[in-house]
């Protein structure tokens, strides 16, 4: 994602950036040395200043936390098998549940074996309707770079502020899991490891009998922003790679479809400027053949931002709009054949998903264009699937709340049987 729209952008960018990312790194080099005791080096102000370009200083801290180390020889057994679990507490939640956390053999990117986690939480009430109990994936907007910015950190501390849309699902006596999507290198934007993630989460729960669940278990995934990246790359990748689960429907909102889209609407524009940025350092995480395109400021800033959570990198954006360009010296780097390898693998839309699926979109969505819905709507359609795509006024922000009854409608529609029509249709385009 490190991208140039020109060289006269890349210029101007580059002028600007002089006088901004002093600032940041300065602000942030006292945070760093407190915060990050993992820098390799005895003076982190100075790493900052002159950095050792060295990928580990990238990656996100690691939680002291032995739990989320997986047992020897973890890469030989299958994905979906659960490695730990532990009891663990979901709130503050007007449903009384059973919240358990699994740590799970996935794959990344690239089919590397890591360890995922999930948090299942399943009503203590008793399911009464017909069949196994259903089962909602739902995928929240880590949209971030840290390890304590993930679901199995916040649900426990009452910090998840998406934790509203999981009660909602819970009422209707669905269990829920809530996957840290982004894998253990917090790639953010890398949707393929989110996909992986999700599925692999998927079938430990089922495959888990004391969880309450069952293989029978209608399962339904769902996700905004952010966590529509992880369930539409859940619907993408599932008939290839785990076509035994029984998913019903997928409902995704306000999605980022293809990231060359992005660079019009949120590079160095506006305070989503700082969150563009931060996906471009996590999809690096994820594809570090990146790296090598940034220059010494990508790599400071990489290295301040690195256990960043969304609340602290999206006001960045206000104070210092940098566009990606600033972070490569590579003149029209968009054109080198690394980044297009890497924004052609992280582009949804390559492969029919075989369960239904729900879109909905914003008309007058600022940061993450309409277009993208619309295209990826045309091309699942062409390629055989079901899809809904509804349109409705307003930006992002407001689709984010105004779009939940629809997409739960829906959503409950296909978890009791329901079936959907087939082929497409679409409403608002």
């Amino acid at each position: 994602m490190l991208i140039s729209t020109s060289v006269g952008r890349e210029l101007v960018g580059m002028r600007a950036l002089s006088g901004r990312i002093l600032l940041i790194a300065l602000a942030a080099a006292v945070s760093v040395s407190l915060a990050v005791p993992s820098v390799a080096t005895s003076d982190p102000v100075q790493e900052i200043i002159e950095p050792t370009r060295d990928p580990a200083l990238l990656y996100p801290t690691p939680l002291p936390d032995a739990w989320f180390v997986p047992p020897p020889g973890f890469e030989n057994t299958a994905p979906g098998t659960v490695l730990h679990t532990r009891p663990t507490t979901v709130g503050p939640l007007l449903t009384p549940v059973f919240a358990t956390q699994l740590l799970v053999r996935s794959t990344d990117s690239k089919d590397r074996p890591i360890p995922v986690v999930t948090t299942v939480i399943v009503p203590q009430a008793p399911w009464t309707g017909p069949g196994a109990r259903p089962l909602v994936a739902y995928n929240t907007a880590i949209d971030s770079l840290g390890l304590t910015c993930v679901p199995s950190w916040t649900l426990p501390r009452g910090s998840e502020i998406e934790l509203a849309a999981i009660q909602l699902l819970l009422a209707k006596n669905y269990a829920v899991i809530v996957t840290d999507h982004q894998g253990p290198r917090q790639a953010y934007a890398a949707g393929r490891i989110s996909g992986h993630a999700v599925l692999d989460s998927l079938r430990a729960t089922v495959n888990t009998p004391w969880l309450g669940l069952s293989p029978d278990s209608p399962i339904a995934v769902s996700g905004y922003s952010g966590g529509a990246i992880a369930s539409g790359w859940t619907a993408e990748l599932a008939p290839t790679y785990a076509p035994e689960l029984r998913i019903v429907g997928v409902a995704i909102g306000g999605a980022p479809v293809d990231y060359r889209l992005l660079l019009g609407s949120m590079n160095g524009r506006n305070l989503a400027s700082s969150v563009f940025l931060a996906a471009t350092m996590g999809v690096a995480r994820e594809y570090p053949e990146l790296f090598e395109l940034m220059n010494t400021n990508g790599w400071r800033l990489g290295m301040i931002a690195r256990d960043w959570c969304l609340a602290a990198l999206a006001p960045v954006g206000v104070v210092a709009p940098i566009p990606v360009e600033a972070l490569s010296d590579v003149p029209n780097v968009v054109a080198t054949p690394i980044a297009q390898r890497v924004l052609d693998a992280t582009r949804l839309g390559g492969q029919a998903p075989t369960a239904p699926v729900y879109i909905y979109q914003g008309q007058q969505e600022i940061w993450i264009p309409r277009e993208g819905a619309e295209r990826l709507y045309d091309e699942w359609c062409a390629k055989g699937a079901r899809v809904r795509l509804d349109e409705f006024v307003g930006e992002h922000l407001v689709v984010a709340l105004s779009g939940i009854p629809a997409a739960n409608s829906w959503i409950d529609d296909r978890l009791t049987g329901k079936p959907m029509a087939e082929g497409c249709s679409a409403f608002g385009r």
